[in-house]
């Protein structure tokens, strides 16, 4: 990720600790936790992992492992568009690593990165459910499908509803 969105400062763990409670009833509540934390904050912040390690009674590997292990959790805040692109098969054989080199190369990012402006993170997701029309993307929550560079760049330019 970018620096340029981190979170600045400690948590406030009084808020996380309210996370843990609401689900700590649960079998095996990390991952409810983590969306949760993640969906009140924007993000997993490092330093949210003590926290959420003492209150459970496990190791903070432990909780950094599945924060990491899993795409979907960030320790940064995103952009205020996210952007994700889809890498599946049927995807790629479409085009889609052509679509990630001129995203890359317009937006001066990688994947899993987010624009020194905050505007939008760029991440890769592996199925959106629109093989048939393929290459596909999904813009904030929105869904788009047979998309081109030109159609890309229509679509982040001007925030328009381009779909399949």
């Amino acid at each position: 990720m970018s620096g340029a969105n981190a979170p600045a400062g400690p948590v406030d763990e009084s808020r996380i600790l309210a996370i843990v409670e609401r689900h700590r009833h649960r079998d095996g509540p990390l991952l409810e936790i983590l969306h949760e934390v993640q969906g009140a904050l924007g993000c997993v912040p490092a330093a949210a992992v003590p926290v959420i390690a003492r209150a459970l009674n496990l190791s903070r590997a432990e909780v950094h492992g599945v924060v990491t292990f899993y795409h979907h959790f960030r320790s940064a805040p995103p952009g205020r568009r996210v952007l994700r692109l889809c890498r599946a098969e049927s995807c790629q054989a479409a085009g889609s690593r052509a679509l990630e080199r001129h995203l890359t190369g317009r937006l001066g990012i990688g994947l899993g990165e987010t624009t020194a402006d905050g505007r939008i993170t760029l991440e890769a997701v592996y199925c959106l459910g629109l093989c048939a029309c393929s290459p596909a993307a999904m813009l904030d929550q929105e869904v788009h499908g047979r998309l081109t560079p030109d159609r890309l760049d229509a679509l982040l330019d001007a925030g328009a509803k381009v779909k399949a």
